[in-house]
């Protein structure tokens, strides 16, 4: 693992037969994921990114917080 200002580089992991995928342990370790976590699937054009539902839940509270204020 690589990390400079709070950004990482965990390595590649490899698309299994059933498009699985193998998160690296210290990704899990940083970021708290584990077993039974569901995680939200991102992307555009250039590429995709995961988060924990939870985090995207909280940024969805706030803002829906924000417009009944």
């Amino acid at each position: 693992m690589q990390e400079k200002d709070g950004k990482y580089i965990f390595g590649v992991v490899k698309v299994g037969d059933k498009g699985q995928i193998v998160i690296p342990r210290d990704a899990r370790k940083i970021y708290g994921i584990n077993p039974g976590d569901a995680l939200l699937i991102l992307g555009d054009e250039r590429g995709m990114a995961m988060l924990k539902t939870e985090i995207f839940q909280n940024v969805i509270d706030q803002a829906i917080g924000g417009l009944t204020k």
